[in-house]
């Protein structure tokens, strides 16, 4: 009646608690109709508690069904529900969804407009950087659909499992929603520093306020520490997210002691933020500190030891350590199927880390079906627009461009880009690496000019974001270098390649791939410089380093004993030309197939090696053979420079007519 719509008139939000009860019930459907009639539906949120969203469109499944009808449909101008399928915003307090902890802290982020996420970021060449939702908005009320209070309801089902501390349980969730709604009541105008008020000052303005007002309540205010921290880490705000995650880890041991899940909440969030902010050996020894409490509280398997074990194995993977973040991934991964065989988010999570980490391996073949089994799974799961569905396909876009596979790559990349511009705004760290990636593809297709204005642009917003030192800048910086060589501008290429080299040795140490990798690089353009002396000390570092990290048989460990063998054969040493070529070819043609250019650039070195030494019969198949698969190379003038080479030893075999056709063309 009017007092219903009028109650739903001053709330901003709805919160709808989904079940098959609820989505039997006249009058659960009929607030959400209502509410929607307002022109709010943008502004429903639901806590999915039992069943399963959609299962009336299975057969033999309708009783199972949780969102009422009026959620599973838009509705029409003629303010009735319409045939077109909505998509319910939901929370999934369900074991085999987001869990009660994060669909408490999705909700409070739907509050605060800001799509709370629950996985991880991933560095720039591991694509798991997750996305929030972030929007300018004040709100002063919110309504419950189905009478009862999402807190309440939460904090039942922990009275349920531990009766001892649900009176404290509900009052510590009573306070923190009642402390986050109050965060947007800004009844004077003044209060804002414009005409709206912002997220970051929402935040800000909070920050002040829990350390303020709550010092007599420290149980609560170190919830609010935890889950405001949090929400600075979603929007890339790193140090005012470890300073508050930090703060509520030191009440929580004063309050419970080391032995308790609190604290091991607070360790594992620490250890989160601090691996985002590159800080990976404080992160790792929180998160090995978490894990063994929560091994000791929950057992070896159990939800909370696989959230942790995988938080650990992310920070071991940027750190280089692939074997052992395997492993933690691996009984990740068999503890979330054995608890559903369902799809579901843990499920997808599991399989997007262990098919980077094999692809960091070299293990190609095996990861890219396990990228596109977690993909399908997160398109069932999330439907057309979600951040971790933008992740997903972003990893499997890096997989297969790294393969060749230039065309899928490219629409994989726009696909996720335009739904980060969606959910994220105009600066936050994933769009930058979005941008990032976008500029990579127009690098590869040939549109230098684009391709810089990409990378200039994504480097400016992770400078602003993070730092000019900060690892996924220096990520950034790398590819930005690599497009001015090509464009010929080798003085400020080298310049900034070598700035990169300097983050990356100070971040991660020589023993890392992504130093390897840069001294690598940075080598090839020293030898087309003649500056030898300076190559040959980088190379021979990382290939110690890729020896040791990837092994002895990986693609990049051969890509490095080939710029080396092209080193040694520039300075007259035929022989270990030859052995360093040989060792690569060997190598590449186990990992990738015959016609890549890689293994052209490996028989090339070869064919310089043999000639070099007089064996121009042995030389001239290798060298002849290689042109072709050097064309479709994407390292600017090698193709160019092969011929040239060609032309040479023709040359000084005595064979000028042949010289003449490789000879560049006036």
């Amino acid at each position: 009646g009017e007092l219903l719509t009028q109650s739903l008139e001053d709330s901003a939000t709805q919160i709808v608690i989904c079940s098959p009860a609820a989505a039997k019930s006249q009058w659960v459907n009929e607030e959400i109709l209502t509410y929607k009639r307002l022109g709010r539906s943008a502004r429903i949120f639901c806590l999915i508690v039992d069943g399963e969203p959609w299962a009336s469109d299975k057969s033999g499944q309708e009783e199972q069904e949780c969102f009422p009808h009026a959620l599973r449909y838009e509705i029409g101008d003629d303010g009735e529900l319409s045939d077109i399928r909505a998509e319910p915003i939901a929370a999934d307090a369900r074991l085999e969804g987001d869990g009660k902890v994060n669909a408490r802290l999705k909700l409070i982020s739907g509050m605060l407009g800001v799509g709370f996420d629950a996985l991880k970021q991933r560095e720039q060449h591991r694509r798991h950087q997750r996305m929030l939702v972030f929007t300018t908005a004040a709100f002063v009320g919110m309504a419950i659909t189905s009478g009862l209070a999402v807190t309440a309801y939460l904090a039942r089902i922990e009275a349920e499992e531990q009766r001892n501390r649900a009176q404290i349980e509900a009052e510590t969730a009573r306070q923190t929603t009642q402390f986050m709604v109050g965060l947007f009541e800004v009844s004077d105008p003044s209060e804002a520093l414009g005409n709206t008020i912002t997220a970051r000052e929402i935040l800000d303005k909070g920050a002040v306020r829990i350390e303020g007002e709550l010092a007599d309540q420290p149980e609560i205010q170190a919830t609010l520490m935890d889950t405001m921290g949090t929400v600075y880490k979603s929007l890339g705000l790193y140090p005012e997210a470890v300073r508050l995650v930090d703060q509520s880890l030191q009440k929580r041991r004063e309050l419970f002691g080391d032995q308790h899940p609190e604290v091991a909440q607070s360790l594992t969030h620490l250890g989160e933020v601090l691996t985002l902010d590159a800080s990976y050996e404080e992160a790792e020894a929180h998160l090995r500190e978490a894990l063994v409490v929560r091994q000791d509280l929950f057992g070896e398997s159990s939800a909370e030891v696989a959230e942790t074990a995988t938080d650990l194995a992310d920070v071991l993977h940027r750190q280089g350590r692939y074997d052992d973040a395997r492993l933690l991934i691996l009984n990740a991964l068999a503890y979330r199927r054995a608890v559903s065989s369902a799809p579901n988010t843990k499920v997808a999570e599991s399989l997007e880390d262990l098919g980077l980490n094999d692809y960091e391996q070299g293990q190609y073949e095996q990861a890219v079906p396990v990228l596109r089994e977690a993909l399908k799974m997160r398109r069932e799961l999330h439907g057309e627009t979600h951040p971790d569905l933008a992740e997903s396909i972003n990893n499997l876009a890096w997989a297969l461009l790294d393969q060749g596979e230039l065309e899928e790559a490219e629409a994989l990349y726009r696909e996720a880009l335009t739904m980060k511009r969606l959910l994220l705004g105009d600066q936050h760290p994933e769009l930058a690496n979005g941008i990032n990636n976008i500029g990579y593809v127009l690098e590869l297709r040939g549109d230098l000019a684009a391709a810089e204005t990409a990378y200039r642009e994504s480097l400016a917003m992770n400078r602003e974001l993070l730092g000019d030192d900060h690892p996924e800048s220096a990520a950034v910086m790398s590819n930005l270098a690599f497009v001015l060589y090509a464009k010929g501008e080798t003085e400020e290429a080298v310049a900034t390649l070598r700035d990169v080299f300097s983050i990356r040795r100070r971040a991660f140490g020589e023993e890392h791939p992504a130093t390897a990798s840069t001294a690598t690089s940075l080598g090839f353009w020293l030898v087309g410089r003649g500056e030898y002396e300076e190559a040959e000390s980088l190379l021979i570092e990382s290939l110690a380093a890729r020896r040791k990290l990837l092994g002895n048989e990986h693609p990049l460990t051969a890509g490095t004993l080939t710029v080396l063998s092209n080193l040694t054969a520039e300075t007259g040493r035929f022989d270990e030309a030859l052995a360093y070529a040989t060792e690569a070819q060997q190598i590449l043609s186990q990992n990738l197939p015959d016609d890549h250019w890689r293994i052209a650039a490996a028989k090339h070195v070869q064919g310089l090696a043999l000639a070099g030494s007089g064996k121009y019969a042995a030389a001239e198949p290798l060298l002849l053979a290689s042109l072709v698969g050097l064309e479709q190379a994407p390292i600017p003038h090698l193709a160019a420079d092969s011929r040239q080479r060609v032309a040479e030893f023709y040359t000084a075999w005595g064979r000028p007519e042949e010289a003449a056709k490789y000879q560049p063309r006036e």
